[in-house]
């Protein structure tokens, strides 16, 4: 079970606003709900229930109408408590945002940005979230382009760019974030911390798992945060323009 988000991030130069917007957003219907609690399917009938031996468990219902499989040219239907998905996968819209400050474009500068995003899903296995970029470099304006972030590290705990260079780069934070940007106050792709605006890396083409969790998160999720930021060294001219980055969040089961 898949989900996808897509995100399109919008530079100009010379004043550089970078704006993250969401296009798609796609989660699973869910049904009732309380503070603690999400029933995601309910049944009504006379009888039915959890079974076992020592080597099967069978859970069943009886007195349900208008059960089994039925389908037409764009949708198929599996009505019935029986027929339920397996699993459940849900993952929220994230909000627009407006990078800032602006940065001029003969001066130079950091701008940053973030989006969240929360993954809710009764998968006793978990869940995987990742991000990959449409093209490489992410973020461009025509002929013109600011570099992906090349981390020094695996990857780099701050994030460094020198006075020639200009870099667009990702560092993902949250309860669930991979190994890979855990640090341990000073290097990254090791420890336990999770130290905000920490652990830089660049985007690409090739999916990259940001978060990662074992077991299921009902009711409420788990949400991560992915921080974007834009630096230009003070010896670049980087060319005016409108920089745009497309990039694909994707949740799926375990």
């Amino acid at each position: 079970m898949i989900f996808r988000d897509t995100f399109i991030t919008t530079v100009v130069a010379g004043i550089f606003t970078p704006v993250l917007l969401c296009c798609i957003s796609i989660t699973s219907a869910q049904g009732m709900q309380s503070t603690s609690y999400k029933i995601e399917s309910d049944s009504i009938n006379f009888g039915g229930g959890l079974s076992s031996s020592t080597n099967y468990t069978l859970e069943s219902s009886a007195g349900e109408v208008a059960t089994g499989e039925s389908g037409s040219a764009n949708f198929n239907l599996k009505a019935g408590y029986q027929q339920m998905v397996s699993s459940v996968l849900s993952m929220s819209i994230p909000s627009a945002v407006t990078m800032a400050p602006s940065i001029p474009g003969i001066t130079g500068g950091t701008s940053n940005g973030s989006t969240t995003v929360t993954v809710t899903t009764d998968n006793s296995a978990g869940y995987e979230l990742s991000i990959v970029s449409t093209q490489s470099p992410a973020l461009v304006s025509g002929a013109h382009s600011i570099a992906d972030y090349t981390p020094v590290g695996n990857p780099d705990f701050s994030f460094i760019t020198t006075e020639t260079d200009s870099h667009f780069g990702y560092s993902p934070s949250g309860a669930d974030v991979v190994t890979r940007f855990k640090d341990n106050g000073v290097s990254c792709n090791t420890g336990a911390l999770e130290t905000n605006l920490a652990c830089w890396d660049g985007l690409s083409t090739v999916e990259e798992s940001v978060a990662r969790r074992t077991s299921a998160n009902t009711p409420n999720g788990s949400t991560t945060t992915i921080n974007f930021r834009v630096e230009v060294g003070g010896s670049v001219s980087q060319s005016e323009g409108t920089y745009t980055a497309t990039t694909t969040l994707t949740a799926l089961t375990l």
